[in-house]
């Protein structure tokens, strides 16, 4: 996408000179990236076998996943999933029954496509240890991240794999060479979406979960005032932000918005001089418990630097859920949301 005129977000090379009062918070987490990975199942020339399982769809079937190498011989049937994003993918492709844990959910889960949201089973509110979720005697386990399978959470994906239990992550979270977004977009997302269909046996489900948000995609339309926007997630004395490259510069565009922060990365940590600099005419907002919108406009009200920016003198919020700044089933609807709200915003 073209780059903005106006002065642009450099990466936090030093510590900032200006600091916001609000509290902080953990936001180790709070960065998204992505792969496509190739999926070879029962029906591709390179199979020797070929089977249908119960849920219809066809085994074996091997991914490069984040750079593991993958197979599932059958539809996975204890799965334990580790962040709201692949606990709402699961969920919105009708296999809660299948979910025997959620952890480190990031708020209320909020399905787009589906009033039915069947009541999980969550072990912990932050990142499981391994004797956790290995309680849980899972054959599958489905991370938001790939820190999420180290040592000191649920462990590492060859011991996972030794145990016989396999280990996927969310492509779009993927930061190994090669396979992090370059950038995400929704084509990317939907065959990701598609992916997990074909590894967990929903691959009709995931078809129409892929339909409905293009069809919510298609009636977008994008605000056409050129603004420019600072996606803001958390962070007091260097601002934690989307980038050029994640689930947040995929959203912006599709609704019209321009971001301030030229960064070829998915998130990244900028200096609130480089924000005043480039004065974005919009501040998209995270709302996360441990980290409240409204904290983060306080903080921004508060500070005499961040208090002449014309996004805050004009009050020219727009506020996203935490798990629909994350690559996942919410980001259509976002968009919508994003493109709403910012009708109500008076620029000038």
């Amino acid at each position: 996408m073209p780059r903005p005129s106006l002065p642009t977000l450099v990466a936090l090379t030093g510590l900032a000179t200006l600091s916001l009062t609000a509290c902080s918070a953990a936001d180790t987490d709070d960065a998204t990236a992505s792969s496509s990975a190739a999926v070879t199942t029962a029906s591709s020339p390179s199979s020797s076998s070929s089977a249908e399982d119960e849920t219809g769809d066809a085994y074996p079937v091997t991914v490069d996943n984040c750079g593991f190498d993958l197979t599932v011989d059958s539809a996975p049937e204890r799965i334990v999933t580790v962040k709201s994003t692949t606990t709402e993918l699961l969920l919105s492709l009708g296999l809660g029954d299948r979910i025997v844990g959620a952890a480190f959910l990031d708020g209320d889960i909020d399905l787009p496509y589906t009033d039915d949201v069947p009541d999980v089973n969550v072990i912990s509110e932050f990142l499981p240890g391994q004797e956790a979720a290995l309680a849980l005697e899972p054959d599958m386990i489905f991370g938001g991240w790939e820190s999420n399978f180290a040592a000191d959470g649920v462990g590492e994906r060859e011991v996972l794999a030794e145990r016989g239990i396999g280990s996927y992550v969310a492509p779009s979270a993927c930061k190994e060479e090669g396979y992090m977004p370059d950038p995400l977009t929704f084509d990317e997302l939907f065959s990701e979406i598609e992916e997990a269909g074909a590894v967990f046996g929903a691959s009709d489900a995931a078809a129409e979960l892929v339909a409905d948000m293009q069809a919510d995609l298609d009636s977008v339309v994008p605000d056409d005032r050129g603004l420019t926007a600072l996606w803001y997630s958390s962070g007091d004395d260097s601002p934690y932000v989307g980038a050029q490259l994640g689930a947040p510069e995929m959203m912006m565009e599709a609704a019209g918005l321009t971001n301030v922060v030229d960064v070829d990365d998915t998130w990244t940590s900028v200096t609130w001089e480089s924000v005043v600099a480039a004065d974005p005419d919009v501040i998209v907002l995270v709302d996360a418990s441990w980290n409240t919108a409204e904290s983060k406009i306080d903080a921004l009200e508060a500070n005499s630097a961040t208090a002449n920016l014309t996004a805050v003198k004009n009050e020219s919020y727009v506020i996203v859920p935490f798990p629909a700044a994350e690559a996942g089933v919410r980001n259509a609807a976002a968009v919508l949301d994003i493109v709403d709200q910012l009708g109500e915003i008076e620029v000038g």
